[in-house]
C-alpha cells in the first residue's frame, strides 16, 4: 500500500486519504505514520477518514467525517488548525456541514459504488448540482467514479474527485496521472464556459 501512495503522489495527487475498516487501532497508527512521513516528502496533504484520534495521533492534516462520526464543530475543537470535510448526501447536511465548520464537502456516492458497501443509494448528478447551487465550499465527488466520469461530476460542479477502486492495481502511477489531467482538463473547460455566460 505505501508503495502505492508514493505512486500516486509521483503522478501528481495532492491529498491522500487514510481509510481502513479492518485493522487495529494501533495497526492504523503505524500505517498512519508512515503515510504521514511519504506525504510530507510530497509536500502533500494527508488526511484520515472517520477516525479523529488517528489523525491527532498521526499528525494528520485533516479529517473527514461521515454523517455517522463526530460532528464537525466537535472535531474542530479539537483539530483547530486541521482540514475538516464531511461526506454529503443531501442539501440540508451539507449546509449543516458548513455551518459547524467544515472545509470541504464529500458528495456522494455520485454513482453505484463497491468500495464502501454502506455508502447508500447512488445520488446521480442532480444531487451534486443542488449542493453546488447552494454552497461555495470545494465539493470532492465520491463514489463509483471512473475516468469516463469525471468529465460529467467536474461540469456538475464538483471540485475534483476521489477515486480508488478505479486507481488501485497495476500502473497507480499511470491511473492516477490520468485522472490528475482529466480533472484539470475539465475544470478549464467548465472555468472558460463560466466565463462565457459573464459576457454581456
Amino acid at each position: 500500500m505505501l508503495q502505492d501512495v508514493k505512486d500516486a503522489l509521483e503522478a501528481g495527487a495532492g491529498v491522500i486519504q487514510y481509510r481502513d475498516k479492518n485493522v487495529s487501532s494501533r495497526e492504523m497508527y503505524e500505517t498512519g505514520k508512515a503515510i504521514r512521513k511519504i506525504c510530507s516528502e510530497y509536500s502533500a496533504l494527508y488526511i484520515v477518514n472517520d477516525r479523529l484520534d488517528v489523525a491527532l495521533a498521526t499528525e494528520a492534516d485533516g479529517v473527514h467525517l461521515g454523517q455517522s462520526d463526530l460532528p464537525a464543530g466537535v472535531a474542530r475543537k479539537l483539530m483547530p488548525g486541521g482540514i475538516i470535510g464531511v461526506s454529503c448526501a443531501t442539501v440540508f447536511q451539507a449546509l449543516e456541514a458548513v455551518d459547524n465548520g467544515a472545509d470541504h464537502l464529500g458528495v456522494g456516492p455520485v454513482y453505484p459504488t463497491t468500495t464502501k458497501p454502506d455508502a447508500g443509494e447512488a445520488l446521480g448528478l442532480k444531487v451534486l448540482r443542488e449542493i453546488r447551487e447552494n454552497t461555495t465550499l470545494p465539493i470532492v465527488a465520491i463514489g463509483g467514479i471512473t475516468l469516463k466520469r469525471v468529465e460529467e461530476v467536474i461540469m456538475a460542479g464538483a471540485d475534483t474527485v476521489a477515486a480508488m477502486s478505479a486507481t488501485i492495481g497495476p500502473d497507480v502511477k499511470k491511473k492516477v496521472r490520468e485522472f490528475v489531467d482529466e480533472v484539470e482538463r475539465w475544470k478549464k473547460a467548465r472555468n472558460e464556459e463560466d466565463k462565457m455566460e459573464e459576457i454581456p
